[in-house]
């Protein structure tokens, strides 16, 4: 009897396998077939508008803006790439570009040495911060953009260069050989006292874990026990190089990353492969809201593994993973492809484009909907809305005044005069802007526009605005003004009670004068609240195991 029912279902079950798979293959050729309409429809009313429309039009540079406004209805991350931009585009991968190593840009009028990287031609030929680009070889630079001065100066490995600039009031002219450039991922690291470390990661291209690795193990040479790892305005990069720095302080065999997408070639669990490092070094990872991707991954995988204390504030939330996919005639497209799962199983991604993309408006993970994960040790940590530092230390918050005098230039030009007037500055540590040099300062901007609206004041302004709508504005008009009277700011009193803050940024701008991107870095690292917290808590262990232990209920 068994028989016979098993057998009259058989042919039940191969009719709903038929109809499943017909249903399927029905569903994709529909796809196939709307793809291939769209794609003809757009092909043909180019072709058209090429045609018909009144004034001529470039093609490539229509296509390309409807190409990237249709991927911008995606997400952020996912971009065309045409073959003229493969450059730029291998330089944000790899770092790698053929060059004379500075960063170049404006400050005012024309183009400038902004930064001359350390080792490279710029630097070993002698060309200095705010050094203004007059020529390139035969071609006159001055009235140029940047992007134009700067393409001028890239080209083949070992091919020469001329390149006359103003500094000062002389005119200056050197001959450079171009170099293969790698930018450096560690731009800086060193000794914060006897016994800690410091190592500033700014980016995840090739060869990032290379660095970090070389850095650990000549400050463990140096004497130093315990370790800040700074990854505070670094936006990601390559997630290979982030498992790999994470597996310089965990044991072989760990998962650090899992990524999941929609097709089965992006699906892969990625696993810590060699020997750490050190395993039981006292480690702080520094972060905040411009730490994202390959940031959050190692910031979330050593908080995950209990391995770290991170301190900081709450990184940017991009759990989302882009593979670069090759296109006909030397294109490319970034595609996002998978989300990226750490391993408390959490998703960090912030933004929900696909809800954005239906409501029409950016849709952040409310915190009701953040779901509760546990570290290795117990402790609760959330999804949904980047990583969260175990020690929250909230941002530097700098007066109107000292924006207004970096954003005028007024700290980057006195910083070049005082270069030009003063041969050395000694060491990095010793240097310090005192009440002399700060008084010069402040006689030099004298005669210098500068102004801004404190907070007070907008305050205020927006109150005024409000009670101008109102019907009874002319009873409190003479108390308004008087008000605005009253707390109308001072630029001589402000550049006394907001000294220290502008002495500290004036300084760093000095020191990098002498010192470059390396010096800068170090010189910013004093009266830095995020380091000094790091260092608190590394003073005594049981500070960390205090933090990486589970709380009782």
């Amino acid at each position: 009897m068994n028989r016979i029912k098993k057998s009259r279902w058989v042919p039940v079950l191969a009719v709903a396998l038929l109809l499943t798979a017909t249903v399927a293959f029905s569903v994709k050729n529909d796809r196939l077939f709307a793809i291939a309409k769209n794609i003809d429809i757009f092909a043909t009313l180019v072709r058209e508008l090429d045609s018909y429309y009144v004034d001529e039009i470039d093609p490539d540079k229509l296509v390309g803006v409807g190409i990237q406004a249709m991927l911008e209805e995606l997400d952020p991350y996912t971009e065309y790439i045409p073959e003229e931009e493969s450059d730029e585009f291998r330089l944000m991968t790899t770092g790698e570009y053929g060059g004379i190593g500075a960063l170049i840009g404006s400050r005012g009028e024309g183009s400038m040495i902004l930064m001359p990287y350390t080792g490279f031609p710029a630097q070993n030929a002698g060309l200095k911060i705010a050094d203004k680009i007059l020529m390139v070889d035969t071609t006159d630079v001055v009235g140029k953009n940047t992007s134009q001065v700067s393409e001028l100066l890239k080209g083949p490995e070992n091919t020469p260069v001329k390149v006359r600039v103003l500094r000062d009031k002389d005119t200056l002219n050197f001959e450079l050989v171009r170099k293969k450039i790698s930018l450096k991922n560690v731009p800086y690291y060193g000794k914060l006292d006897e016994t800690t470390g410091y190592i500033k990661l700014s980016d995840f291209t090739t060869n990032a874990s290379s660095e970090v690795r070389n850095a650990l193990v000549n400050l463990k040479a140096q004497g130093i026990d315990r370790l800040v790892l700074d990854l505070r305005d670094n936006p990601g990069g390559l997630l290979s190089e982030a498992v790999e720095i994470v597996n310089l302080f965990i044991p072989k065999g760990k998962e650090v990353v899992k990524t999941i997408g929609k097709i089965e070639s992006v699906n892969h669990t990625y696993k810590t492969a060699k020997t750490p490092v050190d395993k039981h070094i006292p480690l702080v990872v520094l972060i905040n809201e411009r730490s994202a991707s390959a940031s959050e991954i190692v910031a979330g995988a050593l908080q995950d593994y209990d391995r770290a204390v991170l301190v900081g504030r709450k990184s940017f939330g991009k759990g989302l993973v882009q593979t670069t996919i090759p296109l006909t005639y030397n294109a490319q497209m970034k595609v996002t492809t998978a989300k990226y799962y750490i391993p408390s199983g959490r998703c960090i991604q912030a933004i929900d484009y696909a809800v954005s993309r239906e409501e029409g408006e950016i849709y952040s993970v409310p915190d009701s909907l953040r779901k509760e994960f546990k570290t290795q040790n117990g402790r609760v940590v959330l999804d949904g809305a980047g990583i969260e530092p175990d020690e929250t230390v909230p941002a530097p918050k700098y007066a109107p005044i000292t924006f207004s005098l970096v954003a005028g230039n007024h700290v980057f030009d006195y910083a070049t005069e005082f270069f030009y007037k003063h041969k050395d500055i000694g060491e990095i540590e010793g240097f310090d802007l005192g009440d002399e040099e700060y008084e010069q300062f402040v006689a030099w901007l004298s005669d210098r526009d500068y102004d801004y609206t404190t907070y007070l004041e907008k305050s205020v302004e927006d109150m005024k605005e409000l009670a101008e709508q109102t019907p009874y504005y002319d009873e409190i008009k003479a108390q308004v003004e008087a008000l605005e009277s009253r707390i109308m700011h001072s630029k001589e009193q402000d550049l006394i009670t907001y000294k220290k803050e502008i002495q500290k940024v004036l300084r760093e701008e000095i020191v990098s004068r002498y010192y470059f991107q390396e010096g800068m870095i170090q010189a910013g690292l004093q009266e830095d609240a995020v380091v000094e917290k790091a260092k608190e808590l590394l003073v005594e262990p049981k500070n960390i195991q205090s933090i990486l232990t589970a709380k009782s209920e």
